[in-house]
């Protein structure tokens, strides 16, 4: 079983940044690609950065260039860097891990963009 907390979220102005930070635990962290998404009301939940195993990472073209995903498993975290902050990312974050047929989410946390 893996359990996720995610922290680091509240209000912050338009171009502003804020690091959403995602501790598990657990054993076997390595193995697990982590994700990020997010949902905003009345909105689908949309993938917003991927890292996997061994190196691989991938953005949603909103956010590419302004985010920044990045684990350290010596500390079971996961991280989401997100810098030049719009309106538009206003939503909920959370943090999802995956292996094989096994997969876990966190419970969530706020962020809000606004002036």
């Amino acid at each position: 079983q893996v359990q996720l907390v995610e922290s680091g979220g509240g209000l912050v102005q338009p171009g502003g940044s804020l690091r959403l930070s995602c501790a598990a635990t657990a054993t076997g962290f390595s193995l697990y690609a982590m994700d990020w998404y997010r949902q905003a009301p009345g909105k689908q939940r949309e993938l917003v950065a991927v890292i996997g195993r061994y190196g691989y990472i991938n953005y949603a073209d909103s956010v590419k260039g302004r985010f920044t995903i990045s684990r350290d498993n010596a500390k079971n975290t996961v991280y989401l860097q997100m810098n030049s902050l719009k309106p538009e990312d206003t939503a909920v974050y959370y943090c999802h891990a995956v292996f094989n047929d096994d997969n876990y989410w966190g419970q969530g946390t706020q962020v809000t963009v606004s002036s």
